[in-house]
């Protein structure tokens, strides 16, 4: 969709308000899960199983979402899934028990499923060699909202009053996500370009189409694995510096709020740059490797200060990492068919939050603390085997 300089500017700013306002909604919530749980009396296993409830929904969501946004429009999905987002905040701020929580994460992972639908609509308004460097600055409204979400939920936290202390926090991230849904309806115009409907084969024919495709099956491959590792940090890091640093969730969330600043520059200033020099699977590969650094140092680390700098990495990698993986499928896929193809690897990314959480929890309560992290360490290298056949592939010859 080719739109005049000065309205692909206001669609962009639009665009990323809407993301900022749903990221710091879903900011706020994540640091405080595990302590949440633990009103509940709940065991680390179950802890990580209430990440892995929202990730089921987002795996069934994902896919459902994104290729109904290539049919029927982006900004009709938007408004529902971000409403129902935004309800399911509040419902949870008056669980009244675990398995009532367990319900709701599952609901709110579905309608969570529309970060491909958002993607799309970025795709839409954004010139082909644009793509990496729009990514970037997506991401980069991504870690502003995790900026500014995690130190709101931290400071609003009253864990000492059980699951009641964490009601506030609740009632603001609907709000956030809330404020959203009426950017969405106010503000959002339809995207989706013109063209052949999306196909509606059978759904097997479609899924093997993708991953057939050289570039999009070995990018949903990386995507996979580094999700894996990194979704059962998420879901112990809380319990990990609640044991080695005495840290609750004011520490936490400051400290995610410091991981996303770093990460809104990185991606906003410092992804798009490289992809531009460098090309995205060269940016991807180098993406994984500070990664891989970063999960080693947190492992390791003997103080708090060392853990950071892991975490910095880390964060570092992803950043040059994950808006490159979205700008090669939106190369690599067709037009009308985008939403449908950054579903599929949401999705992917999804079902890696479904067992990567549960095995961390396994790992955390059986084997040590930092076993997540060298676990997540070691699933790098494959998806560095991955992103070496892609750099191939893209610097050979046409």
């Amino acid at each position: 969709m080719n739109l005049p300089p000065a309205e692909e500017r206001r669609a962009l700013i639009v665009l990323l308000s809407v993301i900022f306002l749903m990221i710091a909604g879903f900011g706020l919530v994540i640091p405080l899960l595990p302590f949440f749980a633990q009103a509940f009396h709940a065991p680390a296993w179950q802890v990580t199983l209430l990440f892995s409830a929202f990730s089921f929904g987002q795996f069934l969501g994902e896919p459902f979402w994104g290729k109904l946004s290539d049919r029927v429009g982006r900004k009709p999905v938007l408004v529902i899934t971000i409403t129902a987002v935004a309800v399911s905040y509040a419902a949870l701020a008056f669980a009244p028990n675990l398995p009532a929580a367990f319900a709701i994460r599952f609901l709110c992972g579905i309608f969570a499923g529309n970060i491909s639908t958002l993607q799309g609509a970025m795709a839409d308004i954004t010139p082909p060699e644009k793509r990496a460097s729009r990514m970037g600055i997506m991401g980069a409204a991504f870690s502003a909202g995790f900026t500014t979400g995690p130190a709101i939920g931290g400071l609003l936290a009253q864990p000492s009053r059980g699951a009641l202390g964490f009601q506030l926090p609740l009632l603001v991230a609907a709000a956030f996500a809330l404020a959203s849904a009426v950017a969405v309806i106010a503000f959002v115009r339809e995207s989706r370009p013109a063209g052949p409907p999306a196909l509606r084969g059978p759904k097997p024919a479609r899924l093997r189409e993708g991953f057939a495709h050289p570039i999009i099956s070995r990018v949903v491959a990386i995507s996979f694995i580094v999700v894996v590792g990194f979704a059962g940090i998420e879901a112990t890091y809380g319990l990990w510096t609640e044991q080695r640093f005495g840290w609750g969730p004011r520490q936490i969330g400051l400290a995610f709020m410091g991981i996303g600043v770093l990460g809104a520059v990185c991606q906003g200033w410092l992804s798009g740059r490289l992809a531009r020099r460098y090309g995205e699977a060269t940016t991807l590969t180098c993406g994984l490797v500070f990664m891989g650094l970063g999960m080693v140092t947190q492992g390791a680390s003997p103080t708090w200060p060392v853990a950071m700098a892991g975490f910095a990495l880390v964060c570092l990698g992803q950043s040059i990492c994950f808006p490159n993986i979205a700008a090669l499928i939106s190369h690599s896929a067709p037009p009308h068919r985008q939403g449908e193809m950054l579903g599929l690897n949401m999705s992917g990314m999804a079902l890696a939050r479904i067992g990567g959480p549960v095995m961390a929890g396994q790992l955390f309560s059986l084997v040590a603390a930092g076993a997540p992290f060298a676990f997540s360490a070691v699933l790098i290298l494959p998806a560095l085997w991955f992103a070496f056949q892609i750099r191939k592939r893209t610097l050979a010859p046409a």
